[in-house]
């Protein structure tokens, strides 16, 4: 049985992180959210200088669907709403990036791919530590630091940052496991029990191969933790704990699957310090003796001296 944990209150985003969340919520709006949301993130300065009403006509809906749209944006209201519109116009016209950027064609020069995709990585990294809910981080450090066990699942892209944050925990001393293969997952959840941690990585929220263990994760009483870029995904109704991730838009050349793990590489980052820093005194004798083990292989003269002393005379 899944024992109850404590609420956290998440804070009104700041309004440095309202375009950023815009980006993240809007595939998961209706259309007519989607109108408003798409109106504040292009027009902030304009927008906060309307009423709720004036809003409601300029999209075309109606005053509720903006309180609605506000308060899923993370706000109790519409004035806190045009607060944070107002703070973000002056964040822009003070300097600040703009909130959107042109895609990558085709036929763009290489130069502009690189130009392109290097905002676009600066974007989605100053987008994640923006949103990035860190009462929710918190709570996540300490249960894993303390954690017997932490398994992680993540298939296809999202796979290859949970072998990252496998490694670097495994590195410190903790027992962390990686999970690629959704039966394998599902067979080490059933052996997770209260004191353990379940992380699952899933840009879409939605990735059945994903949520499927970290629910048996759940009901075996394992704290869970969800790193998704759909807060309001269906993994998050089994997560303790969700840390939301952006990512630069999707477009033909450059899917979510590419893009999400530029936010993802940083959470897991952010987690693993903070774990690191949580267990400092066994954490860095461990760290010390795994570079002490793995030195000679970066040396190619340490490493040849290291085969000739294996070869039989």
């Amino acid at each position: 049985m899944h024992d109850v944990k404590e609420t956290f209150t998440t804070p009104a985003p700041a309004p440095a992180a309202l375009a950023a969340r815009v980006r993240t919520l809007a595939p998961s709006m209706t259309r007519s959210m989607q109108r408003v949301a798409e109106a504040v993130a292009d027009d902030p300065a304009g927008c906060a200088a309307l009423t709720v009403t004036g809003l409601a006509e300029l999209t075309g809906t109606s005053e509720a669907t903006v309180v609605r749209t506000a308060r899923l944006l993370g706000y109790p209201g519409y004035r806190d709403l045009r607060l944070a519109l107002a703070g973000l116009a002056a964040h822009q016209q003070s300097g600040g990036a703009p909130s959107v950027t042109a895609g990558i064609s085709v036929d763009d020069p290489i130069a502009d791919v690189v130009a392109k995709l290097a905002y676009d990585e600066q974007q989605t990294l100053a987008d994640t530590a923006a949103g990035l809910d860190t009462v929710q981080l918190s709570a996540a450090v300490t249960a894993a630091a303390t954690a017997r066990r932490i398994d992680i699942y993540g298939v296809g892209a999202s796979a290859l940052v949970g072998a990252d944050l496998a490694q670097k925990l495994l590195r410190i001393g903790l027992v962390a496991h990686a999970h690629a293969d959704p039966h394998l997952a599902v067979t080490g959840a059933v052996q997770l029990r209260s004191g353990d941690v379940a992380v699952a990585i899933t840009h879409s929220g939605s990735t059945g191969d994903v949520i499927e263990p970290l629910r048996v994760a759940f009901e075996r009483g394992a704290t869970t933790v969800a790193i998704t870029g759909r807060p309001d995904g269906p993994v998050a109704q089994y997560a303790d704990h969700v840390l939301t991730t952006s990512t630069a838009r999707e477009t033909e050349l450059r899917p979510a699957a590419m893009s999400s793990r530029t936010g993802q590489l940083l959470v897991v980052d952010c987690l693993f310090i903070g774990v690191a820093q949580r267990t400092y005194e066994s954490a860095a004798p461990a760290l010390a003796a795994s570079y002490e083990a793995l030195a000679h292989r970066h040396s190619p003269r340490t490493a040849a001296a290291a085969r000739d002393r294996a070869e039989p005379r």
